[in-house]
């Protein structure tokens, strides 16, 4: 039996070829019970993609446009992220919110960075019956753009989220919220630059697109500022309290120092937590031998002293998401497409030694 949203998409050629189409002719051309027909038929109707008539369905008739409305009922809404740790449940947390005060519910997945169980996993929701999807696929490559082209061919709403089309795709027509990742980085470069730093530390302890961001960030900015050329001080290190953590700890601060570096930008709070309870046990002091800027801001605020740090706005980019998607459910079909950027914030604490700050207890915040 094909899946829910190859029938969709056949129902929606053949309205498209035909105009009106019988739903006995196709119970019979799909090979499924009525029922599932119906069940079909309703969803891309609720998406306004076809009209139900006596017996049948046709092309849609497209009222001038008005003000959406919030989707009625128990509206499923899917999600697939690449984990359900560290960046993620705070993205999560904001997108369940917003389905949940449109009286809807979010059903959630996770593919492990891989581009087939991303496929497998929004095709599992459509057959559950989502009537949109919020989806943080795998972009990169053939498999990443082939992946990016179904989903544009799908019929309920997706967003993507924290992902763009690569520039082989510049017109797929799929909503987006990101966050500014990149801007973020050069928020922290910036900071750092103005309290007089001018070799900063890139150290991250895991690959991911955030990653890659940061890192290009971190380059434009500080070449954008006249910086040294930063090529010998980037380095990624394992997990905080992983197998042989502090050796490694070590030697990064060990040549930091030969490289006359002051500060480090470092990616994420625990490593940046782990950076500083090293530098301590070398007899450095932090901000006085090194000024160090997290990125996350998760825990940033329990190390001693505080960390600085970048917030990416992980609730708000759920929430965007959300939004977008239910959104796009009541709109006509001229709704151009969003593409919504969100700017993370700087957090300023006690580990730069900006004027002022160490030992307050508040947290002063840039954007």
């Amino acid at each position: 039996m094909a899946l829910a949203s190859e029938r969709q998409e056949l129902i929606l050629a053949l309205v498209r070829q035909s105009g009106t189409v019988r739903l006995a002719d196709l119970v019979e051309r799909l090979g499924v019970t009525a029922v599932t027909v119906r069940r079909d038929v309703t969803l891309l109707a609720d998406r306004g993609l076809v009209q139900r008539v006596h017996g049948g369905v046709t092309r849609p008739s497209h009222p001038t446009p008005s003000a959406p409305t919030r989707p009625s009922g128990h509206t499923l809404i899917g999600m697939v992220v690449p984990t359900v740790e560290f960046y993620w449940p705070s993205v999560i947390k904001g997108a369940q919110g917003a389905v949940a005060a449109a009286d809807g519910r979010l059903a959630l997945r996770a593919s492990a960075y891989d581009a087939r169980e991303d496929r497998r996993q929004v095709a599992g929701l459509l057959d559950r019956g989502a009537r949109a999807l919020l989806v943080a696929p795998t972009v990169a490559g053939d498999a990443g753009a082939d992946l990016l082209r179904w989903l544009g061919t799908l019929p309920v709403p997706v967003v993507l989220v924290e992902r763009l089309p690569p520039p082989t795709l510049p017109t797929l027509a799929l909503d987006a919220a990101t966050t500014a990742h990149d801007l973020g980085a050069g928020l922290a470069v910036r900071h750092l630059v103005t309290l007089g730093h001018r070799r900063i530390a890139f150290i991250t302890a895991r690959f991911s697109p955030t990653t890659h961001a940061l890192r290009e960030g971190w380059r434009t900015s500080a070449a954008a500022l006249g910086l040294e050329a930063p090529t010998d001080l980037e380095f990624e290190v394992p997990p905080y309290g992983s197998r042989g953590w502090t050796d490694t700890y070590d030697d990064v601060l060990r040549r930091c120092r030969e490289a006359r570096a002051t500060a480090l930008f470092i990616h994420s709070d625990g490593e940046a937590i782990g950076m500083v309870e090293r530098a301590r046990d070398h007899g450095l002091s932090v901000p006085g031998d090194l000024a160090v800027v997290s990125y996350d801001d998760e825990v940033a605020a329990t190390s001693d002293p505080p960390l600085t740090a970048v917030r990416p706005p992980k609730h708000q980019l759920g929430t965007t998401a959300a939004d977008l998607a239910l959104s796009r459910l009541t709109s006509p079909p001229t709704r151009p497409i969003h593409r919504v950027h969100l700017w993370p914030t700087l957090v300023i604490r006690a580990s730069c030694g900006a004027p002022g700050q160490e030992g307050a207890e508040g947290d002063a915040v840039s954007g």
